[in-house]
């Protein structure tokens, strides 16, 4: 099993949105879906070089605000131009007691 790192807490990122946190130097967007699952995501657009974790959770999606590039929560891949290339997904593990959400940066999900 990866090592998570704690960087947030659930009570922080209510569904639908999105936090930027930094991790060991490393920027990472936490994504909240519509059914409640965080995802961990690189903070950076893969077409632009801005933070997503300033963008808007959408359909199982993380939408850039500068030009409207998707980036699938689980995947990272782009589902929207003009981004073509995917981002990085971290696994994401939420303790059920503390609620204190860790991420496995070690791990990344590469599409």
């Amino acid at each position: 099993m990866g090592s998570f790192v704690p960087v947030a807490s659930l009570a922080d990122l209510a569904p639908g949105a999105v936090l930027g946190v930094e991790v060991d130097g490393l920027e990472i967007a936490l994504a909240r879906d519509s059914d409640g699952d965080v995802h961990a995501l690189g903070d950076v657009c893969s077409h632009a070089e801005v933070p997503l974790s300033d963008g808007d959770v959408e359909d199982g999606a993380l939408e850039c605000w500068k030009h409207g590039s998707q980036f699938d929560l689980r995947t990272g891949r782009p589902r929207q131009l003009p981004a073509t290339a995917p981002v990085p997904v971290y696994p994401v593990q939420v303790d059920p007691v503390t609620g204190t959400i860790g991420v496995d940066l070690s791990a990344p999900v590469t599409p």
